[in-house]
């Protein structure tokens, strides 16, 4: 004998051999209400640009320390590379030339004062680091 086809509205598990419609977590009764998801898109779109407003903040902040770091790498060699005859004292005002040779040299003569080629002002830290004025 050829097996019974169960109606669409009746709930059968044909593993178990057992009606289940009394177990089930939704309502499965022809009179049912229609199942429906939420629309949500709306609300991930504008959760999405929120989040990428927020990493691009962070992003940019990143970004803008990091380029405050290289230009203080760049102006310690800068500065370190450059000529001078004497030992820099934490906290003092040198001034920064370009030479004739094409050289640095750090100087305590103000660039008022003298001809040279002027390059920046710079302050020795007490972490021996030279910060541009």
């Amino acid at each position: 004998m050829s097996e019974e086809k169960k109606p669409d509205y009746v709930v059968y598990d044909e593993e178990t051999g057992t009606y289940n419609a009394a177990l089930l977590p939704y309502s499965s009764g022809v009179a049912a209400p229609k199942i429906t998801t939420p629309d949500i898109t709306s609300w991930k779109q504008t959760n999405i640009n929120k989040v990428n407003h927020e990493i691009k903040s962070q992003f940019d902040q990143l970004k803008a320390e990091y380029d405050a770091m290289v230009k203080k790498f760049e102006d310690n060699q800068l500065v370190y590379g450059a000529k001078f005859s004497f030992e820099p004292i934490v906290g003092e005002i040198y001034h920064l030339y370009l030479g004739k040779d094409g050289r640095h040299f750090l100087s305590v003569i103000a660039p008022q004062e003298c001809n040279w080629d002027f390059v920046g002002t710079y302050r020795l830290s007490s972490e021996k680091l030279w910060e541009q004025i």
